[in-house]
């Protein structure tokens, strides 16, 4: 029997002693998989919410030790009094990873010592992850106007790549394996038709409420990536929304998971099961996989702002006893918004004047808290400490400050 897609449910009236949902899901999966060809626009993706029950017990099970790991980083989070010394750190970690996984690769402390230069100097690679960040910022600013869009990641893949880019209108887009060039996906075509899916998207984004926000997340990053609305960039204009979701839903209260962290120590298994999802439907191993990145992750931001607030006060403490005579708890925070302090950085915060801004860094330098460093014709401020604390990647424990505890 030939059996087109839309003749599905007039070949089950037919078909006697099979009625059971699990054997008509299992001969759907089948039948998606006999007829995908990753060399063929992939025009029929299917629509959401998915066609299986994605709410296993195994995934709700996972999805409770996820909520409470992440309901532990939102604490954490907020027992920093400046937010920016998150905002500023732990989101160029996430633009780091993030664009490794799409094979940009940029160092850690090259991101630190350039990101807040206006006109960066920066190698191609580091200013493209620094754009990342960048658009984490105005994704999260454009939640106070309105909730996730098209629109959204529509700007923030613009920013991404710096450029004009929009939702693609011209054939041509195949993801291809990087061993061998073979195409492994092909995602749909046609300027409309990518929209109606987004606006499917959108609509299984705010309107599923009776569905868990972790596990929303999960299916809207597979729906969103296998529409593949870009020429590029999509992978991180994913990555991103993925967090700017969890902020939506209130589940964080600024965007600092470091996601990424996970898929890049599995990015295999991150490609391997974002296919599987779209030729054997298996979402629950997929949704399986989000939940143990957002668990791990979660407890490792935690134990790393953790961390973060334990070197902050004992630098604190640092300068307090060895350079009381300039000790404010503003500039103590301005050496940990910025690891590469600036003189300049000072005199924009409003904690001093250039000369007394210039006399506060070098004696930061002499009781041990700071480092100089030329770099051209300027002088960086360097916290050591803190740049440890945040390019070991496997360094969980508190680090010490300076001299605190002698």
């Amino acid at each position: 029997m030939s059996i087109k897609s839309g003749n599905i449910d007039t070949f089950w009236k037919h078909v006697d002693g099979i009625d059971t949902f699990a054997k008509r899901v299992d001969f759907i999966g089948f039948h998606r998989h006999m007829t995908f060809d990753p060399s063929r626009p992939y025009n029929a993706l299917p629509g959401l919410p998915p066609q299986v029950d994605v709410e296993t017990r195994a995934v709700l099970k996972a999805c409770i030790t996820a909520r409470a790991a992440l309901a532990e980083l939102k604490v954490a989070g907020d027992l920093i009094p400046n937010q920016a010394v998150l905002i500023n750190s732990i989101p160029l970690l996430e633009a780091q990873a993030s664009s490794e996984i799409e094979n940009i690769v940029t160092t850690s402390d090259r991101l630190f010592r350039f990101a807040n230069e206006a006109n960066s100097q920066a190698d191609p690679a580091t200013r493209e992850a620094l754009r990342y960040r960048v658009a984490l910022y105005e994704g999260f600013a454009l939640l106070n106007q309105r909730p996730l869009t098209t629109a959204t990641a529509v700007r923030i893949c613009q920013t991404i790549k710096g450029s004009t880019i929009d939702i693609r209108s011209t054939p041509g887009t195949r993801l291809v394996n990087d061993v061998d060039g073979a195409v492994i996906y092909t995602p749909p075509e046609g300027e409309m038709l990518l929209r109606d899916k987004l606006a499917d998207w959108e609509r299984y984004i705010h309107a599923t409420e009776d569905v868990d926000p972790l596990i929303r997340m999960a299916v809207m990053h597979y729906q969103f990536e296998a529409i593949h609305p870009f020429t590029d960039g999509n992978g991180r204009t994913g990555r991103v929304l993925n967090l700017l979701f969890l902020v939506e839903k209130g589940l964080l209260s600024i965007p600092v998971l470091y996601l990424s962290r996970y898929i890049i120590r599995h990015k295999a298994e991150y490609y391997r099961l974002l296919l599987k999802v779209t030729t054997d439907g298996a979402w629950e191993e997929w949704v399986l996989y989000m939940l143990s990145a957002i668990t791990e992750t979660a407890h490792w931001t935690t134990a790393r702002i953790t961390a973060i607030r334990h070197l902050l006060d004992g630098t604190a403490e640092t300068i307090r006893r060895d350079a009381a005579g300039i000790y404010s708890r503003e500039l103590v925070e301005m050496v940990f918004v910025q690891p590469y302090c600036r003189i300049a950085d000072l005199v924009d915060a409003g904690i001093a004047r250039r000369q007394s801004a210039s006399v506060y860094l070098k004696r930061l330098c002499d009781i041990g808290v700071l480092q100089e460093m030329k770099a051209g014709r300027e002088k960086l401020f360097i916290n050591p400490p803190l740049l440890r604390l945040l390019t070991e990647k496997d360094a969980d424990a508190p680090t010490r400050a300076p001299g605190a505890g002698v």
